[in-house]
């Protein structure tokens, strides 16, 4: 009777333990990401990854490789996800406009101010992002914004005088084109690859946010921060479509929802990125300032033919410009 009652306890106990224990990956996903492991981006798809885990009780595993680890550089990330080179990405959307014009939309110099006016673009341009996105085989879950934007420099920039002839890091065509009109040297450089070019002599300035500043130490090699706020643009988490669909639809329901869940918080840590790092910035001896004025409306008087260009060349985007710059209180 004593072993009839002990080998009843037990089993019940293993059933209770296995109903307990988190199930075992079916599903592995490596996330390629081209910022580095301290970038709040990187940060925000670890955390991503690691509620993935839980809301999937264990059924679907995300592995992030940071700082390009797995040979993809930013611009190459949409079409690696296409592909299946790899099932997931942390992409910059401006830079994959070889392969997506449409996601360079925010990025167009100076259509937008700030944060708030960046989340209604947002609201009005997710459908169409979704699309492209559906179009390339993949599946976007969130997009979070990087902070705003500035250009770095080794000396100081009083007229447009002084940027004259520098080699400057940019990451588009647009960004290119406006530092072409301003007389510089632009240099297509991704990420992981600046502060080689830098400690090479290769580069006099940079232009990107202050995030990306501090993770690289740019005080290591140059003293001016020059607040632009010349673009804004948008990261995207893509998942390629194939492996998307081999999910159950219980764990995709999931994982949607989790998105949707955290995209506000990671705006959230977004926001307040600016000011921190600009912060630290100072306190490792970079002066931070506004750009001169003249060079400010010469930049713009660059940037809004750029536009109309867009619009001409990217179906659809004409009557989300126009509602936008509607709402927003602007002119066409």
């Amino acid at each position: 009777m004593l072993r009839r009652t002990f080998l009843k306890t037990a089993a019940v106990a293993a059933v209770a333990t296995m109903v307990a224990a988190p199930a075992l990956a079916q599903t592995k996903w490596d996330a390629s990401v081209p910022w580095g492991p301290s970038e709040f981006h990187t940060k925000n798809l670890v955390r991503f990854a690691e509620e993935v885990k839980k809301v999937t009780n264990g059924e679907v595993e995300i592995t992030v490789h940071p700082g390009g680890a797995l040979g993809i550089k930013g611009p190459e990330s949409l079409r690696s996800v296409q592909d299946g080179i790899v099932p997931m990405a942390d992409m910059a959307g401006f830079q994959q406009v070889g392969d997506e014009p449409l996601l360079g939309f925010e990025a167009l110099p100076f259509l937008i101010n700030d944060y708030d006016e960046l989340e209604k673009f947002v609201v009005k341009i997710r459908p169409l992002y979704e699309q492209a996105f559906a179009k390339h085989n993949q599946k976007m879950l969130y997009t979070v914004p990087w902070p705003s934007q500035n250009i770095f420099t080794k000396t100081p920039v009083k007229t447009l005088g002084d940027l004259e002839g520098q080699k400057i890091r940019v990451y588009d065509k647009n960004s290119t084109d406006l530092m072409r009109a301003l007389k510089m040297s632009p240099l297509l450089i991704s990420s992981p690859d600046i502060v080689p070019t830098l400690a090479a002599g290769g580069l006099d300035a940079v232009m990107t946010s202050g995030s990306t500043a501090v993770a690289q130490k740019y005080w290591e090699f140059l003293n001016h921060t020059y607040r632009t706020n010349h673009l804004w643009a948008l990261n995207q988490v893509a998942v390629n479509l194939d492996a998307w669909n081999k999910l159950s639809a219980k764990n995709q329901k999931a994982i949607e929802d989790l998105a949707r869940k955290l995209e506000p918080e990671f705006w959230a840590v977004s926001r307040a990125e600016d000011g921190v790092k600009l912060k630290e910035l100072m306190d490792q001896g970079m002066t931070v300032e506004p750009m001169d004025p003249a060079i400010i409306d010469a930049m713009r008087a660059a940037g809004r033919p750029m536009w109309k260009e867009f619009t001409d060349k990217v179906s659809g985007s004409g009557p989300i410009l126009e509602s936008f710059l509607k709402e927003a209180g602007k002119s066409s």
